[in-house]
């Protein structure tokens, strides 16, 4: 990938440098790294995992990437499962293992979403209603991963050996798979300022908590377009001020069905039931 297709400003530089973004993506992982704890080790045993997952992060701001990932992955094992079935070529199965663990991994790290839910808007199409009762479990999705690093480590040892250093990045993303979940979790939260998505339920009650509130902010400036009215009214007692009034009644009546005033009545000194008092007497 041609890092300097993507850039970001560093506004913890005083100088607001632009740099790529695969530098933003090393420094957000190293920091989650200490924050979690899970740091590299002394040795330096794992930077060249560290390489792997920053240039992991930024290949899916890439398109081109999403768009030649697309023909390798599947949501359900099954259907990876029948496809490798009819294959013999060993690099088509790495890379099949390769693809889908990755996701996996940015499915459950980054976007805590162990249904994949990602790979349907990557294919753009959506999860099958009968699917919906049959998602795996987040135990499950993350045994997936470890077993698709395994089997893609498997098959690069087949390979040609051009790449060795791959061969162990993906040893050790099957080895400590929840490890590496557990540090791009952190990095989600802490970098990539990500939030989990609202569920339904939420954000009804959400909406209906912002409701109320608008609707009652509404009331207090009716009420007082209403008291200004009335005022102005009483002073003028002219035929456009009264319609005015009447208008802002009206607008307090359909927030308000209790709300009951007669300016008439009121501007006499009678209070509305004085009439029907006067008659029982």
């Amino acid at each position: 990938m041609d890092n300097s297709r993507f850039l970001f400003t560093d506004l913890t530089d005083e100088a607001r440098s632009v740099k790529p973004s695969y530098y933003f993506m090393m420094r957000s992982l190293l920091h989650s790294r200490v924050d979690t704890g899970m740091v590299s080790g002394e040795e330096g045993e794992e930077e060249d995992v560290n390489v792997y997952l920053a240039h992991l992060l930024q290949s899916f701001s890439d398109p081109v990437y999403l768009e030649g990932a697309k023909p390798f992955l599947h949501r359900y094992d099954h259907e990876v499962f029948d496809r490798l079935s009819h294959s013999t070529d060993a690099r088509l199965k790495y890379k099949i293992y390769k693809t889908n663990a990755d996701f996996l991994l940015v499915s459950i790290g980054v976007f805590d979403n162990p249904s994949q839910t990602l790979l349907g808007r990557i294919h753009g199409g959506s999860v099958p209603a009968h699917r919906g009762t049959f998602e795996p479990t987040e135990e499950a999705t993350m045994g997936r991963g470890r077993t698709y690093y395994r089997f893609a480590y498997q098959y690069s040892q087949l390979l040609s050996q051009r790449r060795p250093a791959l061969t162990e990045v993906l040893e050790k993303l099957a080895k400590g798979f929840d490890r590496y979940t557990a540090i791009l979790a952190h990095l989600r939260g802490e970098y990539l300022d990500l939030v989990n998505q609202l569920s339904q339920g939420e954000i009804y009650h959400l909406e209906r908590s912002v409701n109320r509130e608008q609707a009652r902010e509404t009331l207090h400036e009716l009420q007082d377009a209403f008291l200004d009215a009335y005022a102005e009214w009483r002073r003028s007692r002219s035929a456009p001020d009264r319609e005015r009034l009447g208008r802002t009644m009206a607008a307090l009546r359909e927030l308000d069905p209790e709300f009951h005033f007669d300016p008439e009545a009121q501007a006499a000194g009678l209070h509305p039931d004085d009439d029907e008092d006067d008659e029982d007497a």
